[in-house]
């Protein structure tokens, strides 16, 4: 089926390079007109104001017979949110689909991670996705459709070594996701995640120390950001109108859904609980259920197909 997003206008953020980009082409692919946003700063936040990288991927757009307009604005002001949004009503009239995908990453191991750290990877990844949506939410009650596809990571999802100002966000943004989904499912509007198994340059910037992390970084190139547009691009279009509220992972050519979260063991005591009581009796019986602290973070780190 060709043209799953004819006459559809869509907002990519991050998308002058790595994955954005790639879901900013198949999405023009596809018959949409693209606002294509990227900050043009530096991976960890610093640097603004280069609207080169998204008027190139314009221009790849434009060269193949496509719509498309730059949009240079930070994800992280509201104002600038706004502005993307408005982009793509005044140049073409509407707005159809939200793609969050911009972001930055200050790694440090939590007791030397700064309060700044902490803020501007929130402001991106948490607020950013928030402002975006926001911005676009009333478009959409308004024309009773939207989609929104935000995109989350398995540092949220499982945790991460020097990542717990990125794994609180894309964690958060699944909750996010999730109510939005709730909020807005009267109105035709729909809310998913995607969380991304590919080599780009925020990836590229993590240290491989030993010959096995090393060897780990050399597979991950492997998976291309190519192979996640797909994935995003299906979620905008109509032939995903019954899906929302998922989470789904995608590396390679697999494509993976995760489970909500839900308890996984209960245990009642009709007398109720003291601190003698659980040691003896609830965590024994909880315990084979913890997580591994030890599976984290390699449990998704599989090679890939």
């Amino acid at each position: 089926m060709a043209n799953m997003l004819k006459d559809k206008v869509v907002l990519v953020t991050g998308a002058g390079g790595g994955i954005g980009r790639e879901m900013a082409l198949l999405a023009a692919q596809e018959g949409a007109k693209v606002v294509v946003n990227d900050l043009g700063g530096a991976v960890d936040g610093e640097g603004s104001g280069n609207v080169s990288p998204a008027q190139k991927v314009c221009d790849e757009i434009k060269a193949m017979g496509g719509q498309a307009v730059p949009n240079g604005d930070s994800v992280a002001d509201p104002a600038g949110a706004e502005r993307m949004i408005k982009a793509g009503v005044e140049n073409f009239g509407r707005i159809d689909g939200v793609i969050n995908n911009a972001g930055i990453l200050r790694d440090r191991i939590f007791h030397r991670m700064s309060h700044m750290d902490w803020k501007m990877v929130i402001d991106v990844h948490l607020n950013g996705s928030f402002n975006t949506s926001r911005a676009a939410a009333n478009y959409f009650k308004e024309q009773k459709s939207g989609a929104f596809v935000h995109f989350t990571s398995t540092s949220g999802l499982v945790g991460n070594f020097g990542q717990a100002n990125y794994s609180a966000a894309k964690m958060g943004i699944i909750g996010l996701s999730r109510s939005i989904a709730l909020d807005m499912a009267a109105f035709n509007v729909r809310s998913n995640c995607i969380s991304p198994f590919a080599w780009t340059r925020m990836i590229g910037t993590i240290p491989a120390d030993t010959d096995a992390q090393k060897a780990r970084l050399e597979r991950s190139k492997r998976m291309t950001p190519a192979k996640i547009a797909p994935m995003a691009v299906f979620l905008l279009s109509d032939a995903a109108k019954d899906i929302s509220s998922q989470i789904f992972g995608v590396r390679m050519n697999e494509i993976m859904l995760f489970n909500a979260n839900r308890p996984v063991r209960s245990v009642h005591n009709s007398d109720g609980w003291t601190l003698e009581s659980i040691a003896e009796h609830a965590v024994p019986s909880m315990k084979p259920f913890f997580t591994d602290l030890k599976r984290s973070p390699e449990y998704f780190t599989w090679d890939p197909i």
